[in-house]
């Protein structure tokens, strides 16, 4: 069965052809990050207008790569939300008009659920169940206890920033264009993670929650001083940038390992899926290597780290399986 995938929750569009929830046929991606740089994050109206010119040639490049036609497509399958409401139209008109002229069925995917499963596309064994999931993306962080591909309940999430949202505010602090997590994650490669003594927040009563703000605003008094505005003059060198890059990045990870650590032993279990752009960062997966070598690991290809129609097809499929 050849799924259609279609994803356009935010600044990239992207259309993939996967046959049987897992073999990628064709994976193809837009990125407008070039055109967002100059606002320090994404413009919606401009986001919402770029997929208008970049989704329809997309599938045909895909068709094109993975060298079939729209008669062989068994389903079209496309990310429903959560996302930015333009961003979101355009790839659920574009799906709902292929799906009508093609005479092929539709199914809706949760943005957030694909990059679950993004991990488990590239896996030669069936997914073990019960596992722990883990998704650290631009607009979202949470734990959640997977029951299946498609079953799963959360044990915790932030309850303010998302951790990817929390880099590229502070990316911007540092004076470091957008996306903010791979500029930060290079800036820290050369800098000292123990010269500023920083910590993520902790919500009361709620072990498993996370809090990126305080670390955002503690950047904020360290970077342009106690009053200063996001703006404004740096109070620190470059080579302080440097360390306060690499302070700040293990900070947020050692507090997602933390939780991590007391999730696994509230679900009982030694595997953990990843997803989100986040997990694309190579010092959090040493982490996870390192403080928690006994856990089965999972994170996504660089390919399926970041938003892809792959996902949006792979889960589009076992959704229609359940439907049908």
């Amino acid at each position: 069965m050849i799924t259609l995938g279609i994803e356009s929750t935010c600044d990239e569009s992207a259309v993939a052809l996967v046959r049987n929830g897992k073999e990628i046929l064709a994976n193809c991606v837009a990125s407008q990050a070039d055109i967002h740089k100059k606002y320090g994050g994404v413009f919606p109206e401009i986001a919402a207008r770029e997929h208008i010119e970049a989704l329809l040639p997309l599938i045909k490049i895909a068709f094109e790569t993975a060298r079939l036609s729209e008669k062989e497509i068994d389903l079209i399958a496309v990310a429903e939300g959560p996302g930015l409401m333009g961003s979101l139209l355009m790839g659920t008109t574009a799906a709902e008009a292929l799906s009508f002229a093609w005479n092929k069925p539709l199914v809706g995917v949760n943005h957030v659920d694909a990059h679950l499963y993004s991990a488990m596309m590239e896996q030669n064994t069936d997914p073990i169940f019960p596992c722990l999931g883990l998704v650290l993306s631009g607009g979202h962080t949470f734990l959640a206890k997977m029951e299946s591909i498609t079953h799963y309940h959360i044990l915790g999430s932030s309850v303010d920033d998302a951790i990817g949202e929390a880099f590229d505010k502070v990316a911007t602090l540092l004076d470091l264009s957008y996306p903010g997590g791979p500029e930060i994650e290079q800036l820290a490669v050369c800098g000292n993670p123990l010269r500023y003594p920083l910590k993520a927040g902790q919500v009361k009563n709620r072990p498993l929650d996370f809090s990126f703000s305080g670390l955002k605003t503690n950047a904020l008094y360290t970077i342009k001083g106690y009053q200063g505005k996001r703006t404004g003059k740096s109070l620190i060198s470059e080579a302080d940038k440097k360390d306060f890059a690499a302070s700040f990045q293990k900070a947020a990870f050692f507090d997602i390992i933390e939780k991590t650590q007391k999730a696994l032993k509230s679900v009982s279990c030694d595997t953990i899926y990843l997803g989100g752009g986040v997990t694309c960062n190579t010092y959090l997966q040493k982490l996870f290597r390192d403080m928690l070598p006994h856990v089965k690991s999972h994170f996504p290809s660089k390919k399926l780290c970041i938003d892809n129609g792959a996902m949006i097809a792979g889960l589009g499929f076992h959704l229609f399986q359940l439907q049908y």
